[in-house]
């Protein structure tokens, strides 16, 4: 079923693939995907119940440190029955944030990771000016043919996934 897939990929975006360098294509990606993400989460999230439930966390919080140091045992039983209804809301929005996303989210990462697979799977799209000694333990570990200095496409997508996803996520006042 996914040869399928891959090859309607192939079809569409392999000329691309082959006359643009590595970089640019998992940049793309990245971008596009990363925007989606966002904005799927945006959608399903409802983003002021999650502010007020940061807020409140935060009052609790306080309120819990002010009643360690007055030694309150009954004020700080009060608090942890609302800390108990906090983590109940805190749960129903997640289930709402994670969840959802995730059904429509992970098909598309599964095809499309596994399509870039084809094309990139011990490419170097970034060359680091150092070593890292954890890339180097990471490569070995994996039988990598990448140098502990070269980043593959899961990892540059990682990066550039990120920045957007923080940008627009300033951007949409996500909490």
């Amino acid at each position: 079923m996914l040869e399928g897939i891959y090859l309607a990929l192939d079809k569409l975006f392999g000329p691309l693939i082959v006359e643009t360098h590595p970089i640019w294509v998992v940049t793309v990606a990245g971008i596009i995907l990363g925007a989606f993400f966002v904005l799927l989460n945006y959608i399903f999230v409802d983003q002021e119940k999650l502010k007020k439930l940061q807020k409140m966390a935060k009052e609790i919080q306080q309120e819990y440190r002010k009643a360690m140091e007055a030694k309150d045992e009954k004020k700080l039983r009060k608090i942890q029955q609302k800390q108990l209804e906090l983590l109940k809301m805190q749960n129903e929005l997640m289930v709402n944030a994670f969840f959802k996303p995730m059904l429509i989210s992970w098909p598309i990462i599964i095809i499309f990771w596994g399509w870039l697979r084809r094309w990139y799977v011990e490419v170097a799209i970034v060359k680091y000016p150092f070593s890292f000694f954890l890339f180097d333990i990471f490569h070995k570990m994996y039988h990598s043919a990448l140098k502990p200095d070269e980043l593959g496409f899961i990892g540059w997508y990682f990066l550039t996934s990120y920045v957007v996803g923080s940008i627009l996520r300033k951007i949409l006042d996500m909490a």
